[in-house]
C-alpha cells in the first residue's frame, strides 16, 4: 500500500469534511420541509393521552425557531452514518486486520443501540410519563388550563431521546473497556451492587422527578449491565 504524506492526509480530511458539510446542507433543506411532520410525530406521545390538547406558542418567533431546530436535528441524525463511514474509510488503511475487526462492529452497533434507546423512551416510557402528568394536573381542586410550551416540550422530549440513546451505549462501552484490558470481568462482578446503586442514582438525576420514569430508565440499564457482563471476557 502506498504511504500518504502529511499534506495528502490533510487534503483527504478536508475533502471528507467538505462532503459532510455539503450533505448536512442537503439534509437540512429536507428537514426544513419535513419539520412540521417531525413536530407532529414528536408530540404524539403527549397528544395520545391528552384529548383535545393544545400547544402554546409564547413568542411570534416560536414557529420559526422550531422549524430551525427540527431541521437541524434531522440533518444531524441523517448525517451521522455518513460521518461514521468517512471516519472508517479514513482510518481503515492504517489499521491491522485485527484492529479493523475490532472497530467496525463498534461503528455499526453504536447507532443501533442509540436508536433502540430512543425508540424505547418514545414508544414505551413517554406515553406512561405524560399520562401520569396529565392526570396529575387534572386532579387539582383549583381550576387550571394545561397549555404546555411547544418549544419547551420539544426540548424536553429531544433531551430524553438523547439521554436514553446514550444510556443504551452502556454494553458497548463496558465491552470496549474489557476488550482493551481496562475493565476486568471479575472486578465488575465484584462491584455489581455498587454499580446498580449508581445506575439508580443517575436515573433519578437525568429523568423527570417521578418514580415511574426513574424506574423505566434504571431497570433497562441494570438489564444492559448484566448483559454486558455475559459478553465480557475473563
Amino acid at each position: 500500500m502506498k504511504k500518504m504524506t502529511l499534506i495528502q492526509h490533510f487534503s483527504e480530511i478536508k475533502r471528507r469534511i467538505l462532503w459532510s458539510l455539503l450533505l448536512f446542507v442537503v439534509f437540512f433543506a429536507c428537514g426544513w420541509y419535513l419539520a412540521p411532520s417531525i413536530q407532529y410525530i414528536l408530540t404524539q406521545p403527549l397528544l395520545n393521552v391528552w384529548a383535545d390538547g393544545t400547544m402554546l406558542y409564547t413568542s411570534v418567533t416560536d414557529g420559526l425557531m422550531i422549524q430551525f431546530e427540527l431541521a437541524g436535528l434531522f440533518a444531524i441524525i441523517a448525517i451521522v452514518p455518513v460521518v461514521f463511514w468517512h471516519v472508517w474509510a479514513f482510518v481503515k488503511p492504517g489499521l491491522k486486520e485485527s484492529e479493523q475487526n475490532f472497530i467496525w462492529p463498534i461503528l455499526i452497533l453504536s447507532p443501533i443501540l442509540f436508536i433502540a434507546g430512543a425508540l424505547f423512551v418514545f414508544y414505551f416510557l413517554m406515553p406512561i410519563v405524560f399520562k401520569f402528568f396529565v392526570e396529575l394536573n387534572n386532579t387539582g381542586n383549583v381550576p387550571n388550563v394545561f397549555l404546555p410550551d411547544a418549544r419547551g416540550y420539544l426540548k424536553f422530549i429531544i433531551k430524553m431521546l438523547k439521554v436514553f440513546g446514550v444510556a443504551f451505549q452502556l454494553p458497548l462501552f463496558m465491552i470496549l473497556l474489557n476488550k482493551i484490558g481496562v475493565l476486568n470481568r471479575e472486578y465488575v462482578i465484584k462491584v455489581r451492587r455498587y454499580a446498580i446503586v449508581l445506575i439508580v442514582i443517575l436515573s433519578a438525576i437525568i429523568t423527570p422527578p417521578d418514580v415511574v420514569s426513574q424506574l423505566m430508565l434504571a431497570l433497562p440499564m441494570c438489564a444492559l449491565f448484566e448483559i454486558s457482563i455475559l459478553f465480557m471476557r475473563k
